[in-house]
Formats: structure tokens, sequence, C-alpha cells
């Protein structure tokens, strides 16, 4: 059982959460959840609860809130954290794994002695501020607290997101500060360091003219408002950008981590140090009432970089972006293009980074304006080069026989110019997306012409039209060499969708010979009626492939000191690609954690803990919801009724009191990819999408506590 405060106060177990109702007794509880571990006097209980005008029985009053308070807690069968009473009040017993206000700021804590690695700290502090779930202290009425602790968590909050935004700028991440600094600095207007970081992350990133307009924004809104002039720093980063100087690197002093017990450095472009401690010692800081500023969805964008591909996938809304980590072999990885796309025939060479602590990319380190650093926003027409997809493992029969068929020569015949389609299809997850591309890669040699990617969903999970599609490669494929070229059609909602694409000649400006790879969650039977083409069907890893992925992701030397505790993971996983590549990527982040811990760990609620807390869009339970999402209603339903129910409903006939799910409805389900294998065999749902439903379920289900 666990408390969160960093927002409306609550009881959670695993995915179930219990919100308490407005009462004397959740104040009482927030007074003293707040100052956990400490003694609090009855004098401050009681006017935190009553306010400054407190009835004459309060004493006797707060004992009953306090006897109320430990039933609620036997009731929830809270462990490990009771209300005791000490001379002069009552002090509650809590630690970081039962309070997530104590998680948070040993989080911080750990950040500021990662000195040395501004990654890691970025990944840490973005960790921490994933904790926090809303307005604070929403749904407890009480004045006193509002007024006293309220603000002081509002400002440990704010210094962590300005120290956060410090590290992307520093890193060159223009693109995702721009994302994070848009929100925080309309949420509040009067912090003028937002804004000085907003500015300084638009000119980074070329963007000189919006640069201007924001500081002429800011100065307006602070003389109306509170009748100041700009800060000098602001000022003088004005200067700055009209003179056109270099800003100098952000990352010697912004990256500079504090040593433990000091607050992080807030530095401006000018070097001017404007951060300060709390009074417990940790970097603080503080977000907006709707939940965390920093720790938003950005899925991914493609940002071109010098003499390099950068894998990406979805864009978030936003004026600007810039990349983020990419997902792993097994995850959908959709490409945002460049401004002027253009197919190559070769993967260019990855730069290798220099060994210093600190890299700070050219764009960062000059302040030169350049529309193609590492900061440059990129176009987002859905279409862009094939990347690459780190750690692919597996799939090694599949891989051989698609190369093959690619590189087959173009038939002849009627159908002279018809492209040449293959078809990858599965469960969400099951890694499609990573082997088109990891083919793609394999076989470039072959297209001349070059690769792309087309994005056939928008990043709301909309589909494109095909017309749309048409357009948009028409305009990318008129500058392009001749020969033969390969478009990658990923994530694919209908036939329909892809039908005008494989017509007889394709779209403009692809020659004759083009082959089409169409990744799709639905088995598309009717486009390969008419089309005809060739089917690969994706199921889970096989054992051997998932310890396989484990060992590439992780390393030799530590997998195989544990390969059992691999193999037990692997298993907990149900052996998903998507599962087993969220659960590499946390384990990266934690070198120091066993395997046999992680599977104690990862075991207790697989769910849950199968996500990356600081890109909660990369998850097995969002993967999944967003699938279910797609579905007609009436087949939702029908899912959800034989995902809770006894494997028998899968059966031809059924349980004895109930009969069978018609078969058209179970052969619907499976050509979406959400049941395995069919007639003339039997089907199964996957373990973790069996439980997911399940979960869904009881979140659906819960109810608000009255204390």
């Amino acid at each position: 059982m666990r408390f969160q405060l960093l927002g409306p106060l609550a009881l959670a177990d695993g995915p179930d959460t219990v919100v308490l109702q407005p009462s004397k007794p959740a104040n009482l509880l927030a007074a003293l959840l707040l100052n956990a571990n400490s003694t609090v006097s009855a004098g401050y209980l009681q006017r935190a609860v009553w306010g400054e005008e407190q009835p004459a029985t309060a004493k006797a009053a707060l004992q009953t809130c306090v006897l109320r308070l430990r039933r609620l807690f036997a009731k929830h069968g809270v462990t490990g954290t009771a209300i005791e009473a000490v001379p002069g009040g009552y002090r509650i017993v809590a630690g970081p794994p039962t309070l997530d206000l104590l998680a948070y700021r040993d989080q911080v804590r750990r950040a500021t002695a990662m000195d040395r690695d501004p990654e890691a700290e970025l990944y840490t502090l973005r960790d921490a501020l994933s904790l926090w779930q809303g307005a604070l202290l929403a749904n407890v009425r009480s004045a006193v607290l509002h007024r006293d602790e309220v603000p002081r968590l509002a400002e440990e909050r704010l210094r962590v997101v300005e120290r956060v935004c410090d590290l992307l700028l520093g890193l060159g991440r223009c693109g995702e500060a721009l994302v994070d600094l848009w929100t925080a600095t309309r949420v509040y207007p009067g912090h003028e360091r937002f804004h000085e970081q907003l500015i300084e992350a638009l000119y980074r990133s070329g963007r000189q003219s919006q640069a201007l307009a924001e500081y002429r924004r800011v100065k307006d809104f602070l003389r109306e408002e509170l009748g100041v002039d700009p800060s000098p720093s602001l000022r003088r980063l004005e200067l700055s950008i009209l003179r056109g100087e270099e800003l100098g690197p952000v990352g010697q002093a912004a990256l500079a981590a504090p040593a433990p017990g000091q607050a992080a450095p807030v530095v401006s472009a000018s070097a001017e140090a404007v951060g300060s401690g709390s009074a417990s010692g940790a970097v603080v800081g503080s977000g907006s009432a709707s939940g965390a500023v920093v720790s938003r969805v950005v899925r991914g964008e493609t940002v071109p970089q010098p003499d390099a591909e950068t894998p990406g996938s979805e864009p978030a809304p936003a004026p600007a972006s810039g990349p983020d980590p990419a997902p792993g072999p097994n995850s959908a990885t959709i490409p945002t293009p460049v401004t002027a796309p253009a197919l190559t025939s070769a993967p260019a060479p990855v730069a290798t980074p220099a060994p210093a602590p600190v890299t700070v990319p050219p764009g960062a380190a000059t302040g030169a304006p350049s529309a193609a650093g590492d900061c440059a926003p990129p176009a987002d027409a859905g279409i862009g080069p094939v990347p690459g997809v780190p750690h692919f493992t597996g799939r090694a029969a599949e891989a051989e026989a698609m190369a093959a068929r690619l590189t087959a020569p173009p038939p002849t015949g009627p159908a002279d110019h018809r492209a040449l389609a293959v078809v990858v299809s599965g469960a969400p997850g099951i890694g499609k997306s990573a082997l088109a591309q990891h083919v793609a890669r394999q076989v470039g040699d072959a297209f001349p012409a070059g690769r792309l990617l087309v994005r056939m969903t928008r990043a709301d999970g909309e589909p494109r039209t095909a017309g749309e599609v048409f357009a948009a490669l028409a305009d990318a494929l008129g500058a392009t060499g001749e020969g033969r070229a390969l478009l990658i059609l990923d994530d694919v909602v209908d036939a329909d969708q892809v039908r005008p694409l494989l017509t007889p000649g394709g779209p403009p400006g692809t020659g004759p010979g083009l082959a089409v790879v169409v990744t799709s969650r639905m088995g598309l039977g009717g486009l390969i009626a008419t089309h005809g083409g060739w089917v690969q069907r994706l199921t889970a890893f096989t054992e051997a492939e998932s310890y396989g992925l484990l060992l590439a992701a992780l390393g030799a030397e530590r997998v195989e000191a544990e390969p059992e505790a691999a193999h037990r993971l692997t298993a907990v996983c149900g052996h998903f690609p998507a599962a087993l590549r969220i659960l590499t990527a946390r384990l990266l982040t934690r070198p120091g954690l066993l395997l046999a811990d992680a599977v104690d760990w990862l075991g207790d609620d697989p769910l849950a803990r199968l996500t990356l807390t600081d890109s909660p869009g990369h998850s097995v339970t969002g993967l999944f919801d967003r699938a279910l999402d797609r579905l007609d209603p009436r087949l939702s339903q029908a899912f959800t009724h034989l995902a809770q129910g006894p494997p028998e409903l899968l059966a031809d006939g059924g349980p004895e009191h109930e009969g069978p799910v018609p078969e058209a409805v179970r052969e619907q389900l499976a050509d979406a990819g959400l049941l395995e294998d069919g007639p003339p065999g039997p089907y199964r749902i996957h373990g973790l999408l069996r439980a997911h439903v399940r979960r869904t379920a009881r979140i659906r289900d819960r109810r608000t506590e009255k204390v």
C-alpha cells in the first residue's frame, strides 16, 4: 500500500487507487504525511483540520480523527505505516516505498550525485517528476495546508523543471526542451527563468525571429501586469540575439551537478546562477496543476544530424521537437522526415561520440542558428528514411525469407509494373515495424532509388488517407535516382488505405519494380486476394530469441552471470517483444540491479512496471489500449468478454452454461492480432493481453472512499 500526496490524496495498491473524499480525517492525514517521520504538534494539526477558528472540542475531535484513520489503514491492509501518539502531538512513519513525496525527494537527491553523467541525471529527474499526478491536494479542504505547504511543494517541483530544461539545452536537445518550455511559460507567465530558457532554445534552433518575438511578449507582460522590466540576464540574452552572437556552451556550468545537499544551479545564457536550495537540501521544483510538465510524452521525433540517421517515432503536438531515445527492436519505430526527404541507397555512417563527460552538440556549443543542427525542428509529413533498429535479434528465418522475396527479380507479364508486396502482420507490439526496417536496411543495395518509411497513421492514431499519402510520396520521390525503390507502409489500418498505392505503375517517381512492405495488425487477406503478395505473420518470440534479446541489449557479462534469472524474466514477459524491450530499457538504466531481484520486482505487477516512467507512451498497457481503441465497439466488448472469462469461451463448443462465441467474431479478433492461432487449432489470448483486460476492468470499477 502506498500513500499519494503529489496530486489528490489517495491510497494506492498496485493498479488500484482509492481517492479519499474531502473530510476532516483527510486533512489530518495530509498534514501528517507532509511532515512524515517528524512530530507534528497537536496545535498545528488542529489548525490544519479546522482552520484558525477551532471548535472548543477540537482536542477530543482530533483524537477521533486519528482513530478513524487507523481504522481506514486496517481496512485497506496498510502495513509499515502507523500513526504514533508522541508527547505534544502525533507522528506518522513512512518511507520512499510507501509515500510518493519521500520517493520523489529521494530520486532528486540521487540525481544531485550524478555530476559526471548529465544523461543519467536527466533520466533520474524525469523519473522523479513522473510521480506528480495532478493538482496538489485537490481533495483536501484545508486552508492552512494550501497556504503553508502547497506553495513549498510547488517550489520544489519548479526548480527540478528548470534543471531538466537546462540539462536538455546543455545536451543539445533543444526540441525536447521547447516542448516542455512552451507549456511551462504559459502556466507560469511571470517566471522569467522559463522564458529565458525558451528564448535560448528557440535561438539555438535557428529561430531567431521567434526568439525575439517571445522576448517582446514576456517584456510586455512584465511591464503591463507587474510594472517591472525584464531581468538583466534576459536583457543580455536579447542583446546577444540581436547581434547574432554565439551564446557559448550551456554544458559546463548548467550541467555541473551540485554536491549532495545543495540545490542544482540554474544557469542562464550569461552563466548567471538564479537557483537556490530547499530547506531539506534536495533539488526542488514545481509543476502545473494539470500534471508533469517535463514528463509529457515526446514520442521520439527524428532530428537530422550530420552524417547520421536517427530513428524516432510519433511526435507529440508542439511548436517544435527534438530527438528521443530510439525505441527498441520490437516497437513500432516511425521517423519524422527531414525538411526535404531524400532517398539514400545506403545508410550514412553514424558519428562516434567523443568520450568527454559532457558532449555539447555543434548547435549548442556555438549558439549559431543553424537549420541543419541537432536542434533544427524537423518537418512532419509522415515520410522519412528507414532508420536502423538497435539490438535487433531473432526473426532470422523471417528476415531471410523477406530479403529473398524483396530482392527477387520484378514480376513480368500483364501486371508488369504492379508493386511487389510483402505483408507483415501480427499482434500490436510483436515487432512488425522492427523486422521490416531491419530487412530494408539489409537489402539496400537492391534498391538504388532508395528506401522510405511511410507512416500510415498520424500522431493522434487517425489513419492517413490514400490520397494524402499518394501526394506526399509524389513529392518525396520526385527527385530520386533511377532504379527500384522500396517503401515500408507502416501501421496500415485496412486494405483500402493502401490499394491505390499498389496499382500498376505505383506512385509517381517510383519507376518499374517498386517493392512495398506493408506492416499491419490486420491480416489484410482482402488485399492479398485482390493484389497478390506474400504474408509474414509474426508470433511471440521463442525462448531462445527472448534470451538473445537480453544478451544483445544488456550484454553477455550481465546476462550470463544469472542465466536462470534471465530465463525467468523472459517468461514473466511472456516472450512478448515489446515487453522485453521495455524491460531491457529499464534494466539498462539500473546497471547495478541483479536480474534475480528484477524477477521479483517485475513479477509483483508486470503490467504496471512494463512502462518507461519518463515516456509513459512506451508501455505495454498503452500499446494494448491503443489497439483495443481501434476495434469496433461490438468487437471490443466481445474480446473483453473472452479475456475475462474461462479459456473454454475460446473453444468451438464453449462452456455448457453459455455456449460458444460465434466463430466469425473469433476470426475477426484473430485477424486483428488479438487472438493467436485459430482453426483448425485452438484460439488463445496472450497472457499479458488477458491480464491487461482484467486489470482495466478493475480500474474501471474503482470507487472513491469516504473516510
